[in-house]
């Protein structure tokens, strides 16, 4: 019941806010107000107990999906809130009530003696330059979900999505030889003013977001690797059933099975890569996933989907 709610609640506020937008007085009087709230009743709401933070385009949205269908598991009530990366000006008792009621985790926890936990899934946040530290201040204990896609494909998946967004002008060949010169200065903007949104970065640094290694490296830097878990998304896309109750072993929760597995988000198979192009792709990948194989002590099969 409080799932529907929190999902019914969200759908409200989205629906509610389109509508203010158009008169802007009466916008940022409710934003004031919205703030006000947040201000006061901030401590009232828990903090999250996980983060799916990466990477986008490598199944996120699904396994969020099914992790809210655990009885164990409660919602945010935005999947995604951005706030380590994107609205973290807003404050963190804005963040906090996207969360569940303490009294809530109360009676589960304390009354009907069963496991509660929470979490979010904001995927940019593996590669924001601050996030990871941010969190370490308000979650120390948090466990981390990351899932790695072949560079290749999440980057082509990303262009596709911000093509069908009306934001991409170029094919993917020419958004890889620009990537550079469109992001570079947005994202070192960061540095100078760490409140700022790289807007232009997450959007279409589409080759440098499969770069993961070194993105990995500084989470755990900031945090041990025992509260990592790093899923291969192929291998969640070939039998989810088996990596979702990997990641409810990980959260210290029961294993369970779902009717049906289902895709969240859009999937378009009628785009397809250059196969030339593939291969220069693989060659510029190449000593990046290497890398990233000899930290993490693990190797994936993205070489094999090509027949290297």
């Amino acid at each position: 019941m409080q799932k529907q709610l929190n999902t019914l609640t969200y759908k409200c506020r989205r629906l509610v806010r389109k509508k203010l937008l158009s008169t802007p007085v009466i916008y940022k009087l409710t934003q004031k107000l919205h703030r006000t709230y947040c201000t006061l009743t901030g401590f009232l709401h828990v903090l999250p107990d996980f983060y799916i933070i990466g990477t986008q385009k490598g199944g996120t949205s699904s396994l969020y999906g099914y992790l809210l269908e655990h009885t164990s598991i409660q919602p945010c009530y935005s999947k995604e809130p951005s706030y380590f990366d994107r609205y973290f000006d807003r404050g963190l008792n804005w963040y906090k009530v996207n969360f569940p009621f303490k009294i809530h985790r109360f009676i589960v926890t304390r009354i009907l003696q069963k496991k509660f936990i929470t979490g979010e899934a904001s995927v940019r946040y593996l590669d924001h330059p601050y996030a990871a530290d941010r969190i370490k201040q308000v979650t120390p204990k948090a466990k981390f979900i990351i899932l790695l896609r072949n560079p290749i494909t999440r980057a082509f998946s990303q262009h596709t999505r911000v093509k069908n967004n009306n934001r991409e002008s170029l094919t993917f060949k020419d958004a890889f030889l620009n990537e550079s010169k469109r992001t570079k200065e947005d994202y070192n903007k960061i540095f100078s003013d760490p409140l700022y949104y790289a807007d232009s970065y997450f959007t279409y640094s589409y080759f440098e977001r499969g770069i993961y290694v070194d993105k990995i490296k500084h989470w755990m830097e900031v945090f041990p690797k025992e509260q990592f878990l790093i899923i291969q998304s192929e291998e969640f896309f070939k039998d989810p059933s088996k990596i979702y109750n990997q990641v409810l072993d990980f959260l210290e929760v029961e294993n369970f099975e779902l009717d049906m597995y289902r895709t969240y988000g859009k999937v378009n198979e009628n785009r397809k890569i250059d196969s030339i192009f593939y291969n220069d792709l693989f060659d510029y990948f190449k000593p990046h996933n290497q890398r990233l194989y000899e930290f993490l002590g693990r190797k994936f099969d993205w070489e094999e989907e090509i027949g290297h």
